[in-house]
């Protein structure tokens, strides 16, 4: 079917007349024989449905990952976790879409042991770009590992017994379904954006000229503009290299039309926002006035425009225990990190610096990747980005937070030996590796425009984009167990000592005694980074003591919690006479400590005065933002 929108005869289709969509989709995509979008848009708002061959559609008795799921299966899986796996799946909905879908999210822990938020956390997504869906599937894969595990692998029953991770695997439900079920592709969300600056939205995606579900690349032949050649390292003519134009055989494009007339090709599909622009630190926009200022290409109206942006973090404050987080995409690879607008040095603590270096080193011994650093110097060359999620997640969220980049698009290296990597060397490895699935010989279909056209190349979506489904466990698993690495290293408190001295009696029948409490930080990060405290989205760690007034007369507790000589008892309330220092006695005092680097042991230490009593029971709890919580040690003073 041609689908032509000249701009004499546009045809909004849509189910509505304003930029936001009324009707809410279903979670289960569309099975009618076109896909619709919501939204106004002036370009065509339907694409015929595909079903793709490295994709996964109905939902099998066991999950596997030699290929793809589609939203529907994603989804289904979920359900069927929560349902299995009671006391360690909640499932609930994070956020919605643009087009109203829900965003699905899981919190995996073992909830006889604590609440989630009373435990150190971590935080995995994928499928903010729409394309990106390798992301989707390694987070799935960490959570079918987890769970297949738990109760039989010592250390993954340990890790869900004492932390929390949380689970979002497709962030973006309607650009993932976009992909999915049809050859169209976009960058993140599917809200209409005028891409080229004509005043028009969307008005002219790629065409699927021949109807095989794929928008592959587009050659014609233009001996007079030309810059393309078929490469002469290439006997076979199907790699093409770049020369002057008019000095090449064709010219290129994506698969498709100039449907709006304005001599460009495909310029303003589906979308345009990104998601991964749309964050409130260091956020720019898309156009500013003086012609002289940085702006941000898919930056969104305004930060936190997008409700898919805005639901990962409205989520991540409201669970300020989260400490580790990894927002995957593809495809450099890389283990991708702050800063995205200056060098490391530049803005970072050393001591929190030192923390991420040690994961990009971590993380390439894990994966493979050869590169690991920061998006602004090692992924940028200094080219800033901004509103990106990782500065979010350093500088306004305190956290050690990465974007890592997932599959090579087939650069496995210098195969031929001329001391580059490029395509030749991609069709080398596909045709060795990949049975040369990736790559579709030139073909010619017929062209509204050029006549006849020759559409071929390597497979955008699950070769350029994706790895191909056979490969695709490799890759996510890898990307897994480095994630499970940095949950493995997240602070975990546990019991030291607590010690109990006679200091000084009194002739009245009072003792002095101190108490103090100790306990160890087992994991390895540090309770907090030094940033995390800098922008208090952590709280001071603390020490609380509840002592035992059984016994005592109404308004006579029988002892005093004595000031600290350094700092006075958190929450003590000077004057107000003798109801109120009763009052303050009833309270639970408190005692602030240092945040406790990982290995370390951290002491509080409370004088306490008993007045006729022999003994007096007491409990003991730690507090700590992103270190969980330790309750219930118990003491006595005697």
């Amino acid at each position: 079917m041609k689908r032509i929108a000249l701009l004499n005869c546009f045809v909004i289709i849509s189910a509505i007349v304003s930029g936001q969509p009324q009707s809410v989709h279903e979670i289960k995509s569309d099975k009618k024989v076109n896909y619709t979008l919501s939204g106004m848009r002036h370009g065509v708002n339907y694409f015929p449905q595909v079903r793709l061959a490295n994709v996964q559609y109905e939902t099998g008795e066991v999950l596997d990952f030699d290929k793809y799921h589609s939203l529907d299966v994603i989804y289904d899986w979920l359900e069927i976790w929560a349902e299995k796996y009671k006391e360690l799946v909640e499932l609930y909905e994070a956020g919605t879409s643009y087009e109203g879908r829900p965003v699905l999210q899981i919190t995996v822990t073992n909830r006889k042991t604590g609440r989630d938020t009373d435990k150190p956390g971590a935080f995995f997504e994928g499928g903010r770009h729409s394309g990106e869906v390798t992301g989707c599937e390694t987070v799935m894969w960490l959570a079918r590992y987890l769970l297949e595990n738990y109760g039989t692998d010592p250390d993954v029953t340990h890790l869900l017994d004492t932390k929390t991770i949380y689970l979002r695997p497709v962030n973006n439900p309607d650009g993932h379904n976009l992909y999915m079920n049809t050859a169209q592709s976009n960058r993140s969300s599917v809200r209409p954006v005028d891409n080229d600056g004509d005043g028009l939205l969307d008005e002219d995606a790629p065409d699927d000229l021949d109807n095989n579900g794929i928008i592959h690349t587009m050659r014609w032949k233009d001996e007079e503009k030309g810059n393309l050649i078929p490469d002469p390292r290439d006997e076979s003519g199907r790699i093409m290299k770049r020369v002057e134009p008019g000095k090449g055989i064709y010219l290129s494009s994506t698969e498709g039309i100039d449907n709006d007339n304005d001599g460009r090709i495909n310029e303003d599909g589906i979308g345009g926002l990104d998601l991964h622009r749309n964050y409130p630190e260091n956020w720019r926009p898309q156009k500013e006035e003086t012609g002289r200022g940085f702006t941000q290409g898919g930056a969104g109206e305004y930060p936190l425009s997008e409700t898919e942006t805005r639901s990962v973090v409205t989520f991540l404050l409201s669970h300020p225990n989260i400490s580790v987080v990894n927002s995957m995409d593809t495809s450099v690879p890389m283990h991708l990190r702050p800063p995205s607008t200056s060098g490391s040095e530049e803005r970072m603590y050393p001591e929190d610096l030192k923390w991420y270096r040690y994961f990009d080193d971590l993380g390439k011994k894990i994966t493979g990747y050869k590169r690991a650093g920061d998006v602004y110097n090692d992924y940028g060359g200094g080219n800033p980005l901004f509103g990106h999620g990782p500065d979010f997640g350093y500088w306004y969220y305190g956290s050690i937070w990465y974007g890592d980049e997932i599959w090579n698009s087939g650069r496995f290296g210098d195969l031929n030996g001329d001391s580059i990597t490029d395509q030749i060397d991609m069709l080398i490895w596909d045709e060795k590796e990949n049975s040369g699935e990736g790559f579709t010989e030139w073909y010619t279909v017929k062209h509204a425009v050029y006549e006849e056209v020759e559409l071929g190349g390597f497979d955008p979506k699950f070769f350029s984009q994706n790895p191909p489904a056979r490969f695709l466990e490799t890759w996510i698993k890898n990307q897994a167990l480095f994630n499970l690495e940095m949950v493995k290293h997240l602070p975990e408190l546990d019991w030291e000592n607590i010690a109990v001295r006679k200091t000084k009696s009194y002739k009245t029948d009072s003792t002095d005694y101190q108490v103090k409490i100790s306990f160890r930080n087992r994991g390895k990060l540090p309770t907090a980074l030094k940033q995390a405290h800098l922008v208090k989205i952590v709280t001071e760690d603390r020490v609380m003591i509840e002592l035992d007034t059984a016994g005592t007369a109404s308004g006579n507790t029988g002892y005093k919690i004595l000031p600290d000589e350094k700092r006075p008892v958190a929450r003590e309330r000077r004057g107000g006479g003798q109801f109120a220092d009763q009052a303050a006695q009833r309270r639970p005092p408190l005692r602030i400590v240092p945040f406790t680097e990982g290995g370390a042991v951290t002491t509080a230490v409370f004088n306490i005065r008993l007045y006729k009593r022999s003994e007096l029971k007491g409990q003991a709890h730690v507090l700590s933002t992103r270190g969980g919580i330790l309750k219930d040690k118990e003491f006595i003073i005697r």
